[in-house]
């Protein structure tokens, strides 16, 4: 990639690494009027994340057996499971009220915990994911690697906790 394209690239990366998280706190407020609830939405979204998990898993385990092209497979269709649940996300809080978590305790701190972690991790790993998928398909493996290494923690982390948090919360629907 020469220099231009990587400079236009690293433009839109940051652009949406704002944009995403400003639109998705911004459509919160929004309730779109006479919808009903899609309530079945959460235990969907829940699973495309552990799935996300899984597929993130796998694609690492592709690359250290060398195999590239599964490796560029699972990480693209990493993106595009990430991409939907972001929109079943945005569509089920946009037409449901906030669930308030229920529980008491200890187990309400470890709930908060991984809430707050998630969320705070989900917008910081916007960048580091765009960044090293760019740099994966456009074939700059050394750099790719090296963001890489940050990355994969940090989505894992966000799919497994967007798991968690969602089978603590499920009992207060």
């Amino acid at each position: 990639m020469n220099p231009s394209e990587e400079k236009k690239y690293n433009r839109l990366i940051w652009v949406l690494s704002i944009v995403i998280p400003i639109a998705v706190a911004a459509l919160f407020g929004i309730k779109i009027p006479n919808v009903e609830r899609l309530g079945f939405l959460p235990p969907i979204y829940a699973s495309i994340n552990g799935v996300t998990a899984l597929v993130l898993v796998l694609a690492v385990v592709q690359i250290k057996k060398g195999n590239r092209k599964y490796h560029e497979r699972l990480m693209k269709l990493a993106m595009v499971l990430s991409a939907s649940f972001l929109v079943m996300y945005i569509a089920y809080h946009m037409t449901s009220d906030a669930t308030q978590y229920g529980g008491e305790g200890a187990l309400k701190y470890v709930y908060y915990f991984v809430l707050v972690t998630h969320i705070v991790l989900s917008i910081a790993v916007i960048p580091f994911v765009l960044i090293t998928f760019v740099r994966g398909i456009s074939g700059q493996f050394t750099q790719h690697r090296r963001i890489a290494k940050y990355a994969f923690p940090l989505w894992l982390y966000v799919a497994i906790s967007g798991v968690v948090v969602y089978l603590m919360i499920s009992p207060y629907y």
